[in-house]
């Protein structure tokens, strides 16, 4: 019998699914990290919230886990890699909380117009300052939404209900999914400077990080007021600050911060600012709903083998998953590349499997490319939320198949149309089990994935190589291989660039300023998904 360990404060429903599937079950709380390393070696499953941190000197100590189960959507506290390493899935439950979430920050923004908390505490200290807290309504004001998906989507749909004029940045947004939830589809320096409301519901990435920064700030309303309960680390916390003292941002409201616990904060104290210990998910109900979703996916593991919800593995039956593993490598490659040279919202995604592939079952490959695709501005999405995340965001997705496949034994080519402009890469395993791009937009280019690259558009012109070489070489970065691709002479060109080493901001920019160059994108490649370990 497979046994299950609860270490973190759970709903009881979750023992008593567990128990009702024929599972054996431990409820032990606020284990010490020695502690819970001392039995982990015991039990099978662990189910965890966010106060269990599952190193990988836990599960080095795990001899037979087979699954961690996270009750929430932030895995934060969990070695995902070592997890994989060791043959141990880990799952969430990514839309557990989501209204909950949504609620507060609506809640956040109504106590917000009205300075509820401010004038809480006067009233509470003998004082009736009734002229000193005038608020404002939210009627016919604009609220700005940074991210527009699941939880976004529930916030812009109550605000809407309340009469206010909702207008969102989300790159990933299409126009339909925008006229769908009737919202109005920005640029993020529109947004900024027409809303009276902004709140945030995007993951914190590379491209999200501080987006709400002095600059930012220098450009909304006067009298804006911002929330925050998505992550900490989208505001700039020192820059609000200064926004806030200077009277040209009137409040704003965080249920998350760049260092959690907060203890110390630069909003500490400033007037006008709402804070609370990261609550967004804090209701009964989200509890209730996350810990029986938790419990029934790792239950569904543990008896049948079935996957739901893995962070770092695909939905694959034992007869599939070997038939498979090199075609999702190449999967993730493709979509990976494909998204982090995509800059506007998706209309729509065509994949065309050709050869050997074609004959297999493809559904686990398009979820993988998908979440390649998607990955680079929403962070939390993998191999199962994928396709539901296309879903929501009315993305279309098709696939054709042929069972020949010129000059290769299989091929998998993803086209991707965006409101801008259609971009496709084509790829194929080389020896049956070493990815390789073949092909972008078209044009032949055989070329590894590392896990650093340059993608460069360009018109063919003599010298670009060589001019091309120099940049980079004199910003230190060494070059460690140069493939090339053009239709025909004179004609467009791109050329995908290994490199040892990032390439500098400054760098970049002046190559995109060089004669001919159409664009240029660094590309990083996390080599690869731990789904892939044997």
């Amino acid at each position: 019998m497979a046994k299950v360990l609860i270490s973190d404060k759970l709903s009881p429903q979750a023992e008593e699914i567990f128990r009702s599937r024929g599972l054996e079950v431990d409820v032990k709380t606020g284990l010490s990290p020695d502690a819970l390393r001392e039995i982990i070696g015991d039990y099978d499953g662990l189910a965890i919230r966010s106060a269990t941190k599952v190193t990988s000197d836990i599960l080095a100590a795990a001899s037979t886990l087979k699954v961690v189960g996270r009750a929430g959507i932030g895995v934060d506290n969990v070695d995902i890699p070592a997890a994989t390493a060791r043959g141990v899935v880990v799952m969430n439950t990514p839309f557990g909380n989501s209204i909950t979430t949504a609620e507060h920050a609506l809640a956040m923004m109504f106590a917000l117009a009205r300075q509820i908390p401010e004038a809480d505490a006067s009233t509470r200290d003998s004082k009736w300052e009734k002229s000193r807290f005038m608020g404002v309504e939210l009627y016919a004001k604009t609220l700005g939404l940074i991210g527009c998906g699941n939880i976004g989507a529930i916030v812009a749909d109550r605000a809407l209900g309340l009469h206010m004029k909702v207008v969102a940045y989300d790159p990933y947004l299409s126009p339909e999914r925008a006229l769908e939830l009737g919202v109005e589809k920005v640029e993020f320096e529109e947004l900024l400077r027409r809303a009276d409301f902004i709140s945030l519901h995007t993951p914190l990435t590379d491209a999200t990080r501080s987006i709400i920064d002095r600059d930012a700030l220098q450009k909304t309303k006067k009298g804006v007021r911002i929330v925050n309960c998505a992550r900490g680390g989208l505001v700039d916390e020192a820059h609000l600050k200064e926004a806030l003292d200077s009277g040209h941002v009137a409040g704003a409201a965080l249920d998350v911060f760049a260092t959690e616990p907060a203890r110390n904060n630069p909003l500490f104290g400033t007037p006008n600012v709402i804070c609370t210990p990261h609550l967004g998910a804090s209701t009964s109900e989200a509890q209730e709903n996350v810990a029986v979703q938790v419990a029934e996916q790792m239950a569904d593991f543990l008896t049948t083998g079935a996957v739901i919800n893995a962070l770092n593995m695909p939905s694959l039956s034992a007869e599939e998953a070997p038939r498979l593993k090199h075609y999702l490598e190449l999967a993730e490659l493709l979509g990976g590349f494909a998204g982090q040279i995509t800059e506007s919202s998706i209309d729509s995604v065509n994949i065309d499997y050709a050869g050997d592939l074609a004959s297999l079952n493809t559904r686990p490959v398009t979820a993988m490319l998908l979440s390649g695709l998607l990955r680079p501005l929403l962070d939390t999405v993998n191999i199962v939320s994928a396709p539901v995340v296309a879903r929501q965001r009315g993305i279309d997705i098709s696939e054709t198949k042929r069972e020949r496949a010129p000059d290769y034994h299989t091929t998998i080519k993803l086209t991707v149309v965006s409101e801008k402009r259609t971009r496709s890469v084509t790829g194929s395993l080389f020896g049956g089990v070493k990815p390789r791009i073949v092909a972008v937009e078209d044009i032949p280019v055989e070329a590894e994935l590392t896990p650093d690259m340059l993608f460069v558009r360009n018109q063919d012109r003599p010298g670009f190589i060589g001019r091309l070489g120099t940049m980079l070489g004199d910003a230190g970065v060494n070059i460690a291989s140069f493939h090339l691709g053009r239709k025909d002479v004179g004609t467009d060109a791109v050329s995908l660039i290994m490199v040892d080493n990032p390439v500098p901001a400054d760098t970049l920019a002046a190559i995109g300023k060089v004669p001919g160059v159409v664009s240029v994108k660094p590309l990083h490649f996390e080599m690869l998904t731990p789904a892939m370990a044997e």
